[in-house]
């Protein structure tokens, strides 16, 4: 039997073997000697808006194992770009729990989880463009992802084990239950504004789009239509302050850092922009 034979026979029994549960060589660390590093990621959420049936409930951390070459290739997938499904299957993949539901993920944990991924994978450093906001010219800055602090979820949901908080509105009066975002909401919204574009809209309705999909009741009232009339006919001052809510306590990774302008030699913060540098770090 000739040696490519008996290592492709290797392979096909080893994958085999796997489904029916026998042990198997580990051929990278057997073989090549190196282990795919394993990384424990903090959840900004805590777990405490998971079910009690979620893997993810109560849980403070997630362990992913860094990216491969299986990853770039899930980067690259025109299908997935096209169907906007590249960063669940890049979380779904890493992670070492296959019983989560990715898309059930808070927005701020799976952002925690794909920063993480990006260091494992890249490193910590992020060179990109970004806009002054003393002078507006452009220029290349670099930041250290590892910098980034973690937003904690520091409000309590109206009870344990549920994504729902509550906010009374300033002008109204009314009591807003509403929820964080996760991965599904977040990809509902994308393919709303993409459908919006194609029909020649000329608005993108981003804010009330995202409301209908954070509120979930006011004053008791569950009705989606009735819901969906009063976020239409909200006072802006009470859109504003729950906007201002929801971004100040919505738990995830603060995507804000310091950068020194070469053109007006001004020091001033800015939100790091998710370019295709973020995981391509030589992609201009």
């Amino acid at each position: 039997m000739s040696n490519e034979t008996r290592e492709g026979n290797e392979v096909f029994t080893a994958a085999q073997a796997a489904q029916a549960g026998f042990q198997t060589r580990n051929v990278m660390a057997d073989d090549f000697g190196f282990e795919v590093p394993i990384e424990a990621v903090p959840l900004p959420s805590n777990g405490s808006v998971y079910s009690p049936e979620s893997p993810l409930y109560q849980k403070e951390t997630v362990d992913i194992r860094a990216m491969t070459a299986r990853e770039e290739d899930i980067l690259t997938s025109r299908a997935l770009i096209k169907k906007g499904t590249v960063i669940t299957e890049l979380i779904k993949s890493c992670l070492i729990d296959k019983t989560i539901n990715v898309t059930d993920m808070l927005v701020g944990d799976r952002n925690a989880v794909m920063t993480a991924l990006r260091v494992t994978g890249y490193g910590s450093q992020y060179s990109v463009e970004v806009d002054c906001p003393d002078c507006g010219e452009k220029s290349k800055q670099d930041f250290q992802l590892t910098d980034l602090p973690i937003k904690r979820l520091d409000i309590p949901p109206v009870s344990e084990g549920v994504n729902i908080f509550e906010l009374n509105l300033p002008m109204t009066k009314k009591t807003i239950q509403f929820r964080f975002l996760t991965g599904k909401d977040e990809t509902e919204i994308s393919v709303i504004q993409e459908r919006r574009k194609k029909s020649g809209a000329k608005s993108d309705s981003l804010v009330t789009t995202r409301l209908r999909h954070q509120i979930v009741s006011i004053d008791g009232v569950k009705d989606r239509n009735k819901i969906n009339t009063f976020i239409g006919n909200m006072p802006a001052r009470d859109s504003l302050e729950l906007r201002k809510y929801i971004d100040k306590h919505e738990p995830g990774i603060d995507m804000k850092s310091w950068m020194d302008c070469s053109n007006c030699f001004e020091t001033s913060e800015v939100r790091l922009p998710m370019g295709a540098s973020f995981f391509w770090p030589d992609a201009e």
